[in-house]
């Protein structure tokens, strides 16, 4: 698994979290109920569909 900051991992979770209660389709079965646990189960088992950009200096890095 890819090694996120602590920052990225929660805006990662954060927007699936938002992405799913507006009605994105859930990529993992799960008897859950609230955004916020299935966003971080998705995350957890490496299938939110999110890409991180990070920027050095002039260069810019894609985390996938």
């Amino acid at each position: 698994m890819i090694s996120y900051t602590r920052y990225e991992r929660a805006r990662i979770i954060g927007a699936r979290a938002l992405q799913i209660s507006m009605g994105a389709p859930v990529l993992v079965r799960t008897g859950r109920i609230d955004p916020l646990e299935i966003a971080l189960e998705e995350f957890e088992k490496g299938l939110v569909p999110i890409t991180v950009k990070r920027h050095f200096g002039e260069r810019e890095v894609v985390v996938a």
